[in-house]
């Protein structure tokens, strides 16, 4: 290098080298994800909730769904979905919100169920995946309703889905 334009000598670096600090920072990158939840982030009447993304398969426009006769009401119908046939849940409905139109916004939640069934959820709009801290997640006060957690963000709360109950169809 030319004189002036040297930079400091990072060969000292206090006895460590490049390898331990690089090593060292991934261990701390990988610590902090492990603490993170992840949510995807989605409006049902103008509010904010979320289900954990482990649980959700893909996300698809809303296409023509075939209604089924004798369900409950909050199921809409069924799609087909590259041959599989896909029950859709009104998730305003299952939570008691007041029922909307559909928009361009509007997509089906497909998620992987416990029992290897697959089921979607009707939601107005996806907003965003949020990776969330641990500490931002508390118990939902109550525990009854369809409501397991709310997650703190900034001066907002957003309410996780307990998928189980939302989803239990013939418990009401």
């Amino acid at each position: 290098m030319s004189a002036g334009l040297e930079g400091p000598d990072l060969t000292d670096l206090g006895g460590r080298d490049w390898t331990e600090l690089a090593s060292n920072a991934k261990r701390e990158e990988q610590a902090e994800n492990e603490l993170l939840r992840e949510l995807l982030t989605f409006s049902l009447s103008n509010v904010g909730y979320a289900i954990p993304v482990e649980r959700i398969r893909e996300i698809v426009r809303v296409k023509e769904i075939t209604p089924v006769p004798r369900v409950p009401a909050a199921v809409l119908g069924v799609i087909e979905l590259r041959g599989e046939i896909v029950q859709v849940v009104d998730l305003r409905m299952r939570l008691d919100l007041h029922c909307a139109d559909l928009t361009r916004k509007s997509r089906i939640v497909v998620l992987h169920g416990d029992d290897e069934r697959v089921s979607g959820v009707l939601v107005d709009g996806v907003d965003e995946v949020l990776r969330a801290p641990e500490e931002n997640i508390r118990p939902a006060l109550g525990g009854t309703g369809f409501v397991s957690d709310i997650c703190v963000r900034g001066d907002e709360f957003v309410s996780i889905i307990d998928l189980e109950r939302a989803l239990d169809l013939d418990g009401k």
